[in-house]
This record gives C-alpha cells, structure tokens and sequence, in this order.
C-alpha cells in the first residue's frame, strides 16, 4: 500500500512545469520573475537527458538556411547575442571553420549562405565570415588536398549549466524546484489540477496543486500527456538520437572545424574541456526510453570515419576517450530525412474537456529557450490574468553579471585576487561560476583553505557549493552535469567521489 500523498501548499501554484530541462527551467525563471507561483518538478536531475546531451551551441544553425528556415534562424541569431549578453562566463564566442570540398555544396553556396548568416540577426558583436586559406597547417593538420575554407562566428555554451543557472534563478525569485521528482497522474478538482508525484528516490508521494501544467518533458512529451485525462495533442514528436565522442585533442587552437559528409549531413570538431576534442553529431531515428539512449559502433565509426577524411591524423574508435547520447524530442514536420526536421519549436495549449489547460512544448533548441518562454508566457497570459511584461532578454543570470560582458578583464581579476588557484582551475571557476566564485573561494588564503581535492581539482568547498546552492544530490550530478570535472579524474577517482559523497541536509530541501 501506498501512503496517503502529503499536500506541498494548501493555495494551488499558477504553473507546475514537468520537466527540469532548458525549455522547462527557462519558463519556470521567466514565469518566477513575473510574479507567478511556480513548482518545477523533474523525474531525473536537471539537464539529465538531450539539455546536456547537445553539441554545446549557442547558435543561428547555418546549415537551416539550405531548408528555407529563415525565420528560425534570425530568431536564433537574436537569441545568440543576448544570450552571450546575459551569461557571459558560460558562453563565449568561437571560430568555425568550413572547409570547402569539390563535389559537395559548391563555394557560391556556401558564400551565399554565410552572407545571410551575417546580416539576418541584425546588430552583432561577432565578426563576419571570410574566405581563408588552409595551406601552411595554419588551422591543423588537414589533408593536402583541402585548401579553401570560409571562416564565421557563433558561440559555445556549457549546455548543463545553462539549465541549472536557470533553475537556480527561478528559485531564488520563489519557485519551488524538485527533482527526482515524478508526475504519476493528475486530476482535476475546484477548477485546479491536482497532480500527484513521486519523489524517485524514497519512494514518497505529495501532491501539488497547479492553475496550469506546462508539459515541457521533451521526448516524454507524449508520455506526459498520457498522464493527463482528457489532454491530447495536435502534434506530434519525432525522436532522434543524436550522438558524440571525446577524443584527445585533435589540434591546436580554439577553433572548431564544420565538416561537410558527403550525406549532406554536417559534423562538428569542438575544442572541449582544454584538452579534448568533441565531435558530433549523428541524426538517428530513436525508439525505446530515452534516458537508455546510447551511441551505436556505426555512429561512433560514422563520426570518426567523416573526421579521417579531413585530418591527416585520422581518428579511430579506439582513440574515443568518452561518449554520449541524447535523444531530441523534434516537432514532427513530416519530413523523411531525420536530419532535416525542423529544429523550431511548437507550442500547443489546449483545455481538454472540463479540465484545466495543459500548455505542451513539442521541439526547440538550446540557443531559442528564451523566446520560447517568452512565448510560452504570452499564450498563457490569457488563463492566468498576467500583464507584467517579458524581463529576461537583459537580466543576467547567475554569475552573469560581469562588467561590460567582459569576461577576460574578469578572469585577470580571479588570478589577481586568487593568486594561489592554479591558472586552469582559476579558469575553470571563472567560466563555470562566473561572480558566484566568490561563494566558493571567498575568503580563502590558500588552496587547502579549499578543504579536500577529490581529484582534479574538485575540492570540499566547491562540492558543498553546488549541494548546496545547485541541487546537486549525487555524485554524477557534480562530475558530468553541474561540471565535467569526471572527464579529467581517474576511474579511481570518480570511484572514491560517488562513495564518499554525501550532500548537505540543505540539498534536500525544495529549491537549489
């Protein structure tokens, strides 16, 4: 027998979002700083499945332009900018090279896509495309063969965070955040959805009373809504598993390459974690659970086989130091190549029956979270009687508040204050915290002040940081999601981590 389920409030909140993902803790921060009563449950910890499953991109998506997407990609290349704006540390600018290949997209192509890309988003802080030359190794070990490349700007994010900073806002402007938490069923009684949950991790059931439920549970979409008496959906989802490998450093420097497969597809060589490469993506159709998505040995030769072809150094399976999966929950456009579904986002409100509405999020990406909450909160606004108008395009989120946007001036100013932090954790800190280190190394005088290394640089302090302020209830949540900190420990390491850790009694409270 079950217990009796434990009500969380007596007054329903105005949203209950399902699903801790970007869309889901992007709409609970804007919905939060509106003045709403937000609870944002997710089954798993934040970004535990496609938000940090991503190619890590804060983009306009080039390669959409050859679809006619035009008006996704002037939506992103907006986004793009305010995002760099708002999140400095966690996001930065980056070189990509494309490569021209005879026989594949011919040059006026490319040179007519790029002069789009440069003019649809309107002011930037990004350069311009232009034509380089490869010879000489300037850019990495390339075949002989490949001479010709055009160069343009988009940016890097660390996809994990961005949720998690997110969320964190949310919190801090009252919303309740649960993960581990599951939707079992809701009902509807008084005019409000009743919703009863699970917390996965002891088994005990509560219950949250919501005017709204945003489904924002990306490929468990569909599964949500199952969930929901009477709901159901116009749309529909495609799932396709997308996929990467880390390899050691493949060249120097801190651009990325774009590589074209003779497919038609495109993957990207990303200088990662300082001294690895990341390389991806696959676009392959995905049925089953998503949190058991993995990468196949033919997508892992696929991605490696379409490096070889422009590396004089070839890389081979062997050479994969770590890989990872997501599977992408794509608004169903009908198309019959998986790699060309649209990568814009759907939403749908609907009020099923005598029950309260259910707003479903079907698609998005990473760099159009923000609009897509914006927009979500104006389809809303109707149902909960919310006049205060958008706030997120300028406010920056945590850590982000950096003078002038200027994250190199900042950095100079962790290494000055913090002499005693090697110069790659200083960095480390810098971009993953930006000026919330402070929470973590303070007043400290010296590295020991930190408390204990578990390796890498992972020290107590840090540790207890992200418990504590970021919701972090188990050791993976710290070494592949809030950090990738796992990638540079040993396995003994990574081991000793997950057997000592241990969080606060302050992590388990509802909120990071």
């Amino acid at each position: 027998m079950q217990p009796a389920p434990t009500s969380v409030e007596d007054s329903p909140f105005d949203l209950l979002i399902v699903g801790g993902g970007v869309n889901g803790a992007g709409i609970a921060r804007d919905a939060a700083g509106r003045g709403l009563k937000v609870a944002l449950i997710e089954q798993a910890d934040l970004a535990a499945a496609t938000s940090s499953a991503s190619t890590k991109l804060i983009h306009g998506g080039l390669r959409y332009l050859e679809f006619f997407e035009f008006r996704l990609v002037r939506e992103a290349l907006i986004e793009r900018e305010r995002l760099l704006e708002i999140a400095p540390h966690i996001i930065r600018p980056m070189e990509f090279i494309l490569p021209h290949v005879p026989g594949l997209r011919p040059r006026w192509q490319i040179r007519a896509g790029l002069f789009l890309y440069d003019r649809l988003g309107g002011p930037r802080r990004l350069p311009p495309s232009r034509s380089v030359r490869l010879a000489g190794g300037a850019y990495g070990q390339l075949r002989p063969e490949l001479d010709h490349a055009f160069a343009y700007a988009d940016c890097w994010v660390d996809d994990a965070r961005l949720v998690v900073l997110n969320a964190m806002d949310a919190a801090e402007r009252g919303a309740l955040v649960r993960t581990r938490t599951q939707l079992v069923s809701a009902r509807a009684q008084g005019g409000v959805w009743v919703a009863q949950c699970r917390n996965v991790r002891s088994g005990g059931l509560i219950e949250l009373r919501a005017r709204i439920i945003v489904n924002a549970a990306g490929p468990w979409v569909e599964k949500i809504l199952r969930a929901l008496p009477g709901a159901d959906a116009q749309h529909q989802i495609r799932l396709v598993k997308g996929s990467h490998v880390v390899t050691p450093r493949l060249y120097e420097g801190e651009h990325a390459f774009m590589l074209q497969h003779p497919d038609g597809r495109i993957v990207f060589t990303i200088p990662y974690e300082q001294r690895y490469t990341l390389v991806g993506t696959t676009d392959v159709p995905y049925e089953g659970d998503p949190a058991q998505a993995r990468i196949s040995e033919a997508e892992t030769a696929y991605l490696c086989e379409t490096v070889s072809a422009y590396f004089d150094r070839g890389l081979r399976p062997r050479d994969v130091q770590w890989s990872y999966a997501g599977v992408r929950p794509l608004a169903d456009d009908e198309s019959a190549d998986v790699s060309r579904i649209t990568r814009d986002y759907r939403l749908e409100l609907t009020r099923p029956g005598d029950y309260p509405p259910v707003l479903s999020v079907f698609g998005g990406k990473l760099t159009t979270y923000r609009r897509l909450a914006e927009m979500a909160l104006a389809q809303l606004q109707p149902a909960i009687g919310q006049a205060r108008q958008p706030w997120t395009a300028r406010a920056a989120l945590p850590g982000g508040d950096i003078p002038n946007a200027d994250f190199a001036s900042f950095l100079a100013e962790v290494r000055r204050r913090w002499p005693f932090l090697p110069p790659a954790q200083a960095l480390r800190l810098a971009r993953a915290y930006g000026t919330r280190i402070e929470k973590i190394v303070g007043a400290a005088q010296c590295i020991d002040d930190l408390g204990e290394d578990f390796g890498a640089g992972l020290t107590r302090a840090e540790v207890d940081y992200l418990s504590s302020h970021e919701l972090a209830l188990e050791a993976d949540d710290i070494l592949w999601r809030r950090t990738k900190i796992g990638l540079h420990m040993s396995q003994g390491q990574r081991e000793r981590f997950a057997q000592t850790f241990e969080p606060p009694a302050a992590a388990a409270s509802t909120s990071p």
